[in-house]
């Protein structure tokens, strides 16, 4: 039989937070929350983006991956697994990282929702301003 390890990865993405479990020597089975990524992320951009790292080391048939992800809506979800993975690929195998670095899915994604200020009815918006 062969040797299993895991791997585990934090990605975070607006309020979204997915912890990822990596395990070598796998079949390339990926579930989320318990759910196949198929069925967890119904919008194929968003599964693409969600398990883009593993295409781009050539491991999303080698690796199994599950991911408990909660917080944020399902585009941050996406983005946070995304993350996840390839902090967990980073572990598994430091010569990866280069390639992972280089296709930009070890930055994390700083935006998050701005806060709302006083004074003002949101983040931006003003109160229509009257001359008289």
């Amino acid at each position: 039989m062969a040797q299993t390890e895991e791997f585990l990865g934090t990605g975070r993405r607006k309020t979204a937070v997915a912890r990822v479990r990596l395990t070598t020597g796998g079949s390339g089975k990926i579930t989320v929350n318990g759910r196949t990524v198929e069925n967890y992320f119904t919008v194929e951009n968003q599964r693409t983006i969600a398990v883009k790292p593993l295409e781009t080391v050539e491991l999303n048939e080698k690796a199994d991956v599950r991911v408990r992800v909660a917080g944020g809506g399902i585009a941050g979800q996406a983005g946070a697994v995304r993350l996840g993975i390839a902090r967990a690929l980073e572990k598994y195998n430091g010569e990866l990282r280069q390639a992972l670095k280089d296709a930009g899915h070890l930055s994390r994604d700083p935006r998050k929702k701005e806060r709302k200020k006083p004074g003002q009815p949101g983040a931006r918006k003003n109160f229509q301003f009257s001359k008289r």
